[in-house]
């Protein structure tokens, strides 16, 4: 079940608003808990007894590792932990990766498992393993009531596509939390924002590509404007979820982490990753690069170090040589910042060129269908595929969706956002309700007349 969906807007979240505010402080996790596993079962039925197993064995885990009395216990315990983490996204994720891999290099005719992608499974494993984690550490207590823990897990809001919530970052407010008038209507508003990233920029931008894909008359400016779109696509598709998934959570009482900053605004490629996925990029720096060592080490583990977090990172978004393609170019790009210090004495504008092209570049990798395709796309941009320069369908399509672009590339950018600040607050007050009816409407209209609402991040 997508957010960005009737089913959604109009059954589901109603229904469970209705249910969760009726419902006794005592019996509140209970009911996010239920109609969770209803969300997740509604999408993926065959894999809810997963979900369910894995709640099941970290919670288990976490209780042991409390009440070990011995750091050597715990640590058998928290490596168990760990191991059922990585077994889960090794079998359902990268079984088949590993698999056609080997058979590539040595020749063997190995039949794959072809083993559907639990969806969500990147996220909530992660969010499992930080909670072990921080249990052994002793940032947190483990979590005594079950359903608490569930609840914790399996929260809707966040469940299929992040931001990474950590345990400890909601402990307090899964335990006891107050939701206010305040809190629904600025939860509802950033829910709102969201929708209208998804549906209004990110579905006509995604049309924008599969237009691209389906062309036989491609150009090296058709190229350019696929790239510009794509990057556009997966920035509102994602942060519109993750804005209707910390709008969600207020309303039930989490105030869930920022997750992105505008990243499109960033003068270095080290500073794009502080504003993109931020949810993501602090889980690896505190449970991968920290632990290894961080930069508190030679440089020759320093750099292994980088190349370990970044090489992860691309796995972790995908079970194909792209990804590691795509993680390993940004690890050589932040290594390049690192050794070349001149580069941030550069001209703020230059600065900003260089990230943005570097980061275009990166999602062509990354939205290739193989190395193969994210090649050609690549070579067609910088004009190595023999293709024309322009053609009239290019001309066509940048036409149809110039308004969109242009929208896109605003809408990046904090100017909509500083200028709703700056309004006078008693017309703020008259303007925002209409604004946000009005938003839903729309939204609603394009859902009721479109089939086409994927979302990017479904495959992690």
């Amino acid at each position: 079940m997508l957010f960005s969906s009737i089913p959604f807007l109009y059954y589901f979240l109603p229904a469970v608003l209705i249910v969760y505010f009726l419902a006794p402080k005592g019996l509140k996790n209970a009911v996010l808990l239920v109609a969770s596993l209803f969300f997740y079962g509604w999408g993926e039925p065959k894999y809810l007894l997963l979900m369910i197993g894995t709640i099941l064995v970290f919670y288990l885990c976490g209780r042991l590792i409390g009440r070990a009395e011995s750091r050597r216990v715990k640590k058998l315990w928290l490596t168990a932990a760990v191991a059922i983490g990585i077994l889960l996204l090794a079998v359902f994720k990268y079984a088949d990766f590993f698999i056609g891999s080997f058979a590539a290099v040595t020749g063997l005719n190995i039949l794959l498992l072809k083993l559907a992608l639990p969806i969500g499974i990147s996220f909530y494993t992660f969010q499992c393993v930080s909670y072990a984690v921080d249990v052994y550490r002793g940032t947190v207590p483990p979590q005594r009531s079950l359903v608490s823990f569930g609840a914790y897990v399996a929260l809707f809001p966040q469940l299929i596509a992040g931001p990474i919530v950590r345990y400890a970052d909601i402990a307090r407010e899964l335990d006891s939390r107050e939701t206010t008038w305040q809190d629904v209507c600025d939860g509802g508003r950033r829910f709102l924002v969201g929708l209208g990233k998804k549906i209004l920029l990110a579905n006509q931008l995604g049309l924008l590509t599969e237009v691209f894909r389906a062309s036989e008359e491609k150009s090296v400016l058709f190229c350019w404007l696929y790239a510009l779109a794509f990057a556009l696509q997966i920035y509102f598709d994602f942060s519109g979820y993750s804005d209707m998934a910390i709008g969600l959570g207020r309303i039930f009482g989490f105030h869930f982490q920022e997750n992105f900053d505008y990243p499109y605004l960033s003068g270095s490629v080290t500073e794009f990753w502080r504003r993109w996925h931020r949810s993501l990029g602090t889980w690896f720096r505190d449970y991968v690069y920290i632990p290894l060592g961080g930069n508190r080490v030679g440089k020759g583990r320093w750099v292994r170090n980088i190349l370990i977090v970044w090489l992860l990172t691309g796995l972790w978004h995908g079970a194909s040589w792209n990804f590691v393609v795509w993680g390993l170019l940004f690890a050589a790009l932040l290594l390049m910042e690192k050794w070349l210090p001149g580069l941030g004495r550069l001209p703020g504008a230059v600065r900003h060129g260089y990230v943005l092209l570097s980061v275009v570049i990166s999602f062509v990798i990354f939205n290739g269908a193989d190395l193969a395709q994210a090649g050609q796309d690549l070579a067609g941009m910088f004009g190595l595929g023999g293709l024309p320069l322009l053609t009239e369908e290019t001309l066509y399509y940048l036409r149809s969706y110039g308004a969109v672009l242009l929208l896109s590339m605003i809408g990046a950018t904090p100017l909509v956002r500083d200028l709703a600040n700056r309004l006078p607050e008693k017309l703020a007050a008259v303007l925002e309700p209409v604004v946000m009816v009005g938003l839903l409407l729309v939204c609603t209209a394009y859902l009721v007349d479109g089939s086409f609402n994927p979302f990017l991040y479904f495959r992690f």
